[in-house]
């Protein structure tokens, strides 16, 4: 398989702090692809930079053989890299339904709202109503079409997080970006979202996710990359990063709760642990 992202040497520094040191990886197609490491290892600066929030001070990012630097991240989404935030990424105020409206317009290069306005007070074109379809479909696909028309702040915080892909997913991504997408999720919700994650995978969808629950990590991911103080420690599937012996040093010496991660990634813990 070819690699759809490469992330070539990229470091970043705030000052005279190194959040990233000559971080090097590739996804390749197809790939459910973990980044994983204790708190503060850089993961969301690394996905910040993959998505075109922050610039790298080296090295840079390419996604289908096309450099990312300096686009924007509605150009980068474009291109076909579409990511979730660790906070739920929803327009809380609009309904379900709008939401996934608003991605799809963004796809057709129309960011504003009136369209989705002119659309629910029945001023729809045939494209418009093509676009409904759509997201009615991508609603009932993640499995919120009975929710689609209340407010998204009022749902459930895991459904939250569903809408936040359904809303990804109308941007037609090739790539899906996940930042700590079961974080606050409890144990039924977290296997509501695996089963998500597959069915996105089957879609011909490349998948890579940040995430501090080590048992979905294992039971999910192709391959696993592990990062401590933004440098790259270990990197393969789940049985060797499991028995690694740096990555268990890595989460050790973060403390009691990441002492718990590095049993959860050996198997011996049955819960979600957040490290």
């Amino acid at each position: 398989m070819s690699a759809i992202l490469s992330v070539d040497h990229v470091g970043v520094r705030f000052g005279g702090l190194v959040a990233i040191a000559d971080l090097h990886f590739d996804v390749r197609e197809g790939e459910i692809v973990s980044l994983i490491g204790p708190n503060g290892a850089g993961k969301t600066t690394a996905f910040n930079v993959m998505t075109g929030f922050l610039k790298p001070s080296q090295g840079e990012v390419r996604f289908r053989g096309t450099s990312l630097k300096g686009l924007a991240p509605h150009a980068i989404t474009r291109l076909g890299l579409a990511r979730t935030f660790q906070r739920t990424s929803v327009f809380p105020d609009d309904t379900v339904f709008d939401n996934v409206m608003i991605g799809l317009h963004q796809v057709g290069g129309r960011l504003g709202r009136a369209p989705v306005l002119d659309a629910l007070l029945g001023r729809a074109g045939a494209g418009e109503r093509q676009l409904r379809a759509r997201a009615a479909a991508l609603l009932d696909w993640v499995g919120l079409s009975g929710r689609m028309h209340e407010k998204a702040g009022a749902l459930a915080y895991g459904e939250q997080r569903l809408v936040g892909v359904a809303l990804a997913l109308a941007t037609e991504p090739a790539m899906l970006l996940l930042d700590e997408p079961v974080s606050g999720m409890n144990a039924s919700e977290t296997r509501v979202f695996v089963r998500l994650i597959r069915q996105v995978r089957e879609r011909g969808i490349t998948i890579l996710l940040v995430e501090h629950d080590m048992p979905m990590v294992m039971e999910v991911s192709d391959r696993i990359v592990v990062l401590n103080y933004g440098r790259l420690i270990a990197e393969g599937p789940p049985d060797r990063i499991r028995n690694d012996p740096a990555v268990i040093e890595a989460y050790l010496g973060q403390g009691s709760s990441a002492r718990q991660a590095a049993k959860s990634a050996h198997g011996s813990a049955r819960e979600p642990v957040h490290a």
